[in-house]
């Protein structure tokens, strides 16, 4: 049993992100959802266990003395069957990728905004902390104070970011 939290801006959080994963999941289109279907089958156990009968099978009956040869060895229908496959699953596994990329684009442009409206709160309670405290004659000025208190430009920073990463 796992524990419940009493916080309830932790459980408005959780809510607003299951419901923000409901959304995406409820705005896909039907091709969108077809290929998330065949993408999340094709990537399970059952996939594999499936192709390793029906490979096993063909391959014994096309083998096995007695048996009429539709396919005899080396298998060139299998051959066909299985490359025409993987053609049409390799479109549906890059047609989820492509879904769930546009999803974490999205949620990176969300945490942007979260992180800039943070920052630019942040910026504004040390401005007041630092009025405050020298209303009061406490002395709070450090070099380290005075920087956090100036507003941070998303345009130079991205820039400074550009110039000293490397590439890759």
């Amino acid at each position: 049993m796992r524990p419940e939290t009493n916080c309830r801006a932790i459980r408005e959080n959780i809510e607003a992100v299951r419901k923000l994963e409901s959304e995406f999941d409820e705005l896909r289109s039907r091709s969108e959802r077809i290929a998330d279907a065949i993408g999340g089958f094709t990537g399970s156990l059952t996939f594999v266990l499936i192709h390793a009968a029906l490979f096993a099978c063909w391959i014994g009956w096309n083998l096995l003395p007695g048996l009429r040869h539709f396919d005899p060895f080396p298998f060139m229908l299998l051959g066909l069957f299985v490359s025409t496959e993987a053609i049409f699953l390799s479109t549906f596994v890059l047609m989820k990728q492509n879904r769930m990329a546009k999803r974490e684009d999205l949620r990176a442009h969300l945490d942007l905004q979260i992180n800039l409206l943070s920052e630019r709160e942040m910026t504004l309670v040390l401005q007041l902390l630092q009025r405050i405290s020298t209303r009061l004659g406490v002395r709070l000025s450090t070099q380290e104070i005075e920087e956090l208190t100036e507003e941070v430009s998303v345009e130079s920073l991205a820039s400074q970011l550009r110039d000293n990463l490397p590439e890759t």
